[in-house]
This record gives structure tokens, sequence and C-alpha cells, in this order.
């Protein structure tokens, strides 16, 4: 049987989560492709299989507690899982003094809660088999607070924070946790087709590579357990921090 990795926070085909699921295809594992709109995760298996690799779609809501457990039910049929990806929680910024509760509550269930959720789904896997990796994706927001991003930031620090918590509790298990910062806005399709005043105005190499960014994950993942990294950072030449 063929191991596994499940990304879970797919959507454009020129994103992030599917340019991990390419990469990790090509990896040579079986990958479990799951994201909330059925047709954009069946054109990134469609291209996976095209290449020669393996992948199966699974529409799947992050916040829904039976949904996540579905979803590492069915890739363990398939294969151990061995490498798990949290990538949900998109930028949601939102002005506080007009703020709803419900917005806040959304922002933190899908870039908090549903890490929580797919973390112990994670661990509950792994675990037995004393390996594996579970890596989630953080941004600028994990780091820092700025102005109209409250309810983002506080979601995306809990995460940060529950992952570093994972890490110290189950390492010694033999689990990787990794937590990746993206560091400023991404060369795909969200960023340049629905913010393109926005990626105009950062210019050429203004934007972080697909590529690079995947590549980030894949050498976390591959890494020996005598040199473990748990957080890493990544971001232009042209970025300030």
């Amino acid at each position: 049987m063929s191991e596994t990795a499940i990304v879970i926070g797919v959507g454009a085909e020129r994103g992030l989560g599917a340019t991990l699921c390419r990469r990790f295809a090509r990896g040579g594992l079986h990958v479990f492709v799951a994201g909330r709109t059925p047709e954009k995760i069946e054109r990134v298996v469609e291209t996976i299989r095209d290449e020669g690799g393996q992948a199966t779609a699974v529409e799947s809501d992050a916040t829904s507690e039976q949904s996540v457990i579905e979803l590492f039910n069915k890739a363990e049929a398939t294969g151990p899982v061995d490498l798990a990806v949290y990538n949900a929680g998109n930028n949601m910024p939102g002005d506080l003094l007009k703020m709803e509760a419900e917005f806040f509550e959304r922002c933190w269930r899908v870039a908090c809660f549903g890490g929580f959720l797919f973390g112990r789904e994670a661990a509950r896997t792994m675990l037995p088999r004393g390996r594996g990796a579970l890596l989630f994706t953080g941004a600028s927001a994990s780091m820092r607070g700025k102005p109209y991003f409250s309810a983002f930031t506080a979601a995306k620090g809990g995460l940060r924070n529950f992952a570093q918590s994972m890490a110290r509790e189950f390492a010694p298990r033999g689990l990787h946790v990794g937590h990746v910062v993206v560091d400023g806005g991404i060369a795909g399709d969200r960023v340049e087709q629905g913010y393109p005043e926005f990626a105009e105005a950062k210019g050429e190499g203004g934007l972080v590579d697909l590529e690079g960014i995947a590549a980030i994950y894949e050498m976390l993942y591959k890494q020996p357990k005598a040199a473990w990294s748990h957080e890493i950072d990544v971001r232009t030449h042209l970025e300030p921090f």
C-alpha cells in the first residue's frame, strides 16, 4: 500500500494547496485532496493523475468534526497517512467597529478550530506508528496584529500556539509538527485575480512564489529526526520584516 498524504484547504489550481498536492504526488505519495468545492479539487486530482501520480478528491469541511474524522479514515483505508497539511483559512480582513460576532467566530472556526480538529486526528492516526509529519500554514497575522485584521490575527495566532503545543507534546513520540509562516501575498490565482491592483503594486518579484513555498513543506517533511525544524518563515527578498 502506498503511503498517503492529506492536504486540506485546496482550491484554485494556482494556489498553495493544489501546489502542495502536486509536489507530494510527484514524491510518490497518494494524495487526498480535500476542500469544500468539488469542481476545484477534482481538477487538481485530474492534473495529478495526468502526470502519473495518485490522488483522491474528498469534499471536506475543516470545521466539521465528523467530516475531518471521515477524511482521515478514508486516507488511512488506502494507505498509512504519513503527512497531513492544514492549509485552510484565507485572509479575512474586517473593520472591528462594524464586525459582527458571527464573522469573528467564523474566522476562528476556519483558521484555528479546524486546525485543532485536523491536528487531533492526525496525531491519533500517526502516533501509533511513531512517525509522520503534520504541517500547518501560517501567515503574517500569525506573528503580529495589524489594523483591520483583528479576527484573522486572533485565529492565526491561536493556530500557531496550538502547533507549538503539539510539537512539544508529540515530537518525543515521533510526530514532526511544523508551522510555515507565509509572510506576504502569494503569486497565485487568489491574489492575482482577486486583488489585481495589489498584485500590480507589488511588482516583479513582490509576491511569494508557490513552488518556493512548496519546497519548504517538502523539506520539512523529509527532515531526519535528529534535525527537525518547527517553524520556518518565507517571504520575497523585497518584503520588509
